[in-house]
C-alpha cells in the first residue's frame, strides 16, 4: 500500500510540474497607449499577460509598471496556419484602443477579449476598427 500510494504521489508530481511551468509562461509587451479590456482601463505600460488557470480561458494582466493586476475571462480563437510572432492585437475605434487577441508564435490558437460597452457602441454606430500591432515576447 506504501508503494502504491508513492506511485501516485510520483505520478501527480510528475504530472503537475509541466501544468505549473505552463502557468508560469506568459506575454509581455510595452503598450504605448492607454486602452480597454472589456469595461476596464489600463494605462500605457508593460504589461505581462498569462493564464490565470489552465484551460479556464481567465487572463491575469499584470501592469510591470504599477505593480497591479487584473482578471477578464477570454475565448479561444484559431487561426489556419500558427502565427509568426508573437503579439497583442487591438481595435483602435474613436481614438479609444481595444485589447482584442493575443497570440504566441508556433500557435494556431489565441485569446480573444470580450468586448467593452463603448466598443460595442462605436461598431454600431459603423465605426471601422483600425488594427493595431504590438509586439511581444513569450516570459517566464
Amino acid at each position: 500500500m506504501k508503494n502504491f500510494r508513492f506511485v501516485l504521489f510520483v505520478l501527480a508530481a510528475i504530472l503537475l510540474v509541466p501544468a505549473a511551468r505552463a502557468q508560469q509562461n506568459g506575454v509581455k509587451a510595452d503598450v504605448p497607449f492607454d486602452f480597454a479590456v472589456g469595461n476596464r482601463a489600463y494605462p500605457a505600460g508593460e504589461y505581462t499577460l498569462r493564464a490565470a488557470l489552465n484551460g479556464s480561458g481567465v487572463i491575469r494582466i499584470e501592469n510591470m509598471n504599477e505593480i497591479s493586476a487584473a482578471f477578464t475571462q477570454t475565448n479561444p480563437c484559431s487561426k489556419a496556419k500558427p502565427a509568426p510572432e508573437t503579439k497583442l492585437v487591438f481595435h483602435r475605434m474613436g481614438g479609444h484602443y481595444f485589447l482584442y487577441q493575443v497570440w504566441t508564435a508556433g500557435n494556431s490558437t489565441g485569446r480573444e477579449f470580450p468586448k467593452s460597452r463603448i466598443e460595442v457602441e462605436l461598431a454600431q454606430n459603423h465605426e471601422k476598427p483600425e488594427v493595431i500591432i504590438v509586439a511581444a515576447v513569450i516570459s517566464r
